[in-house]
């Protein structure tokens, strides 16, 4: 794994905000991600947290607030960040008619790698996603896990020092889910990862950086060893969660699907 340099900033999002007409999907929202770390997004469903991936990823402007990425201002220089982050959406964006190999290749070209450098990154990508086995089949063809590895496979095909992960073992079986949580640990020090979850144990065993969102708020951040030096992760969880409905006015629901 590659030497970290934790002291210095990667990611830093600022006041947040994004409405939609009289709806506010994210408010005010700022937290910070060191270079090298692993930082477990985690919120319930429709908390705001896709949004959020989508505005650090550039892919959705904000309504105010910032957002840098290795220095640099999402929106003043939108193209310049983007060719430094890899972005995994929740359903990985393939070409089902495309071999592995041959989507990868276009995918590092939109990217603008040098022609004489796919190759090479072809390789590393497929080798480092488990994918030489399966580089000349058809990704409509492929299973789920595949596929999900197929989404990784683009996301680092240019070596960016940034990943920007979205629910990326949702609809795998245990063992799909094991493989892609080692990747992802194996990606760490080499890369800044946000990993935008709603799957406790995901974080507690990936992570170790947690801001908790809830309501389109961040209610919760710290490193993962202070907030469970004396309770659980979930424990810190529903507390937090259960502390922001109150704030808001709103019934402590069901969290059955998130303690998962």
């Amino acid at each position: 794994m590659a030497r970290r340099h934790l002291h210095l900033i990667m990611i830093e999002v600022q006041h947040l905000t994004k409405r939609y007409g009289d709806l506010t999907a994210v408010a005010d929202v700022s937290f910070s991600v060191a270079s090298g770390q692993i930082l477990g997004f985690l919120g319930p469903n429709g908390s705001g947290k896709t949004t959020t991936m989508r505005i650090i990823t550039g892919f959705l402007p904000a309504t105010s607030g910032t957002v840098k990425v290795a220095g640099l201002d999402i929106f003043d220089d939108s193209f310049e960040v983007r060719k430094r982050i890899g972005y995994l959406p929740e359903n990985p964006p393939l070409y089902n008619d495309m071999t592995v190999a041959a989507y990868l290749r276009f995918v590092a070209r939109i990217k603008g790698m040098a022609r004489a450098e796919i190759a090479e990154a072809l390789d590393r990508a497929l080798l480092r996603c488990g994918l030489t086995t399966v580089a000349d089949r058809v990704t409509g063809h492929l299973s789920k896990g595949f596929r999900q590895r197929v989404g990784l496979a683009q996301a680092i095909i240019h070596n960016p020092p940034v990943l920007v992960l979205d629910e990326p073992t949702i609809g795998l079986d245990p063992q799909q889910i094991i493989e892609i949580r080692a990747l992802i640990k194996e990606l760490a020090g080499a890369h800044t990862v946000v990993l935008s979850t709603h799957i406790l144990p995901e974080v507690a065993q990936v992570c170790e950086k947690v801001v908790i969102i809830s309501g389109g708020r961040v209610v919760m951040e710290d490193l993962l060893a202070h907030l469970t030096q004396e309770q659980t992760l979930e424990d810190v969880f529903l507390r937090a969660i259960a502390q922001e409905e109150v704030h808001n006015g709103q019934p402590h629901g069901e969290v059955e699907e998130i303690a998962e």
